[in-house]
């Protein structure tokens, strides 16, 4: 039989309906979204110069947002802030992936807290995925001594396709933090090679950070990431691999002396480290903060500042262009057709830009003859 269960000789069973199952979701949940509480601009400022770091991380948040009222609203913190800032010293640290960035500045970090005291913030900046535009933010899961201690604030931020291995909104964060005290400041780069000259541009000290076997000796004569470096440290120098990084030292003090003189005047040094075991990291500050007596003593610390200001004034004009022409209502239609007509092969991608900003041109002088 294919039912046995209908058989006449079970009639008398019968089946229990059982156990009424609880609803998956919790009856005590408020199904009202949570929404955060938005601080005013005074409330913003105030609790940034106070050290209060989750009013800090809630006025990045705001600088990073592409929401135009965000970007309105953090200008005014920005702006409110300005006058505490500048009275940090700024540390750029980069190199290739893999050497060991995020591991060193744990280190780093906690020498310099414990040996000269103050408050450090570091601005990881992550690589943005090109197909997902999304950035993991996990470089503080390596910095397991920092992201506990008292007097650190780490803020990982996506690089959101910006070139030049830092953020764009990493020049307003650095502003923000310095208005809340932290008196030193580690920006992390993605690690692209050698066109971090963004970073460069707002730190007062670039280190790059090498690993050994990287490459022959053309790599390390190469110009770019190498040539506004302020000093090289070769990491993971310990074990079998210590005679190893002492070559690739000497290999880069070799390629150095291809090199210019810096502008500071300052000698390159290249040194050898272990982030992972913390060997030689009191040298590597050594060397950091004989820099600064030495750029401060002659007079290129404020010159790179007041050079830093020019160079981010021009970048923020060439952002805001940028924005008008994107989000101009005209140009937003008309992109859309050139791009049809440059797939098709009915235009070269030459003509359709030309063709695109003399439409912004004509538009901008019509909107000004109206006036």
């Amino acid at each position: 039989m294919e039912h046995p269960e209908n058989n006449d000789e079970y009639k008398g069973l019968t089946v229990n309906s059982g156990v009424e199952q609880p609803s998956i979701v919790n009856p005590y949940l408020n199904r009202k979204r949570y929404t955060r509480r938005q601080y005013t601009v005074d409330e913003l400022v105030k609790g940034i110069l106070d050290g209060n770091v989750t009013m800090l991380s809630q006025a990045v948040t705001l600088v990073e947002s592409l929401n135009p009222e965000h970007q309105e609203k953090a200008q005014k913190v920005i702006e409110r802030c300005l006058p505490y800032s500048g009275k940090s010293v700024r540390i750029g640290i980069s190199g290739v992936p893999g050497a060991g960035k995020s591991t060193s500045i744990d280190e780093f970090g906690i020498h310099v807290l414990e040996r000269y005291g103050g408050k450090l913030a570091v601005l990881a900046i992550d690589p943005s995925s090109e197909r997902s535009k999304g950035s993991i933010l996990g470089d503080k899961t390596r910095m397991e001594k920092l992201a506990v201690h008292p007097d650190a604030f780490i803020r990982p931020s996506p690089s959101a396709g910006s070139l030049g291995g830092v953020a764009r909104k990493t020049r307003e964060t650095v502003i923000l933090c310095e208005a809340a005290g932290f008196d030193k400041i580690f920006i992390e780069t993605v690690g692209v090679g050698q066109s971090e000259t963004a970073c460069h541009s707002m730190v007062d000290f670039f280190l790059l950070i090498q690993v050994a076997g990287t490459g022959d000796e053309l790599q390390g004569i190469k110009r770019g990431i190498m040539e506004i470096s302020d000093g090289i440290v070769i990491n993971k120098c310990d074990g079998d691999n210590v005679k190893r990084c002492e070559m690739a030292a000497q290999g880069f003090r070799n390629a150095l002396h291809f090199f210019p003189v810096s502008e500071s005047g300052w000698d390159r040094k290249v040194l050898t480290y272990s982030g992972f075991y913390g060997y030689g990291i009191k040298e590597v500050w050594d060397m950091i903060y004989q820099y600064f007596d030495f750029v401060k003593e002659n007079g290129y610390f404020d010159y790179r500042r007041r050079q830093q200001n020019k160079y981010w004034m021009y970048e923020t004009i060439d952002n805001s262009l940028r924005n008008q022409f994107y989000n101009n209502p005209v140009i937003k239609q008309a992109l859309k057709d050139m791009e049809n007509s440059v797939q098709h092969g009915e235009k070269t991608s030459f003509m359709a830009a030309s063709a695109l900003m003399d439409m912004y041109y004509k538009q901008l002088l019509t909107g000004l003859s109206d006036k």
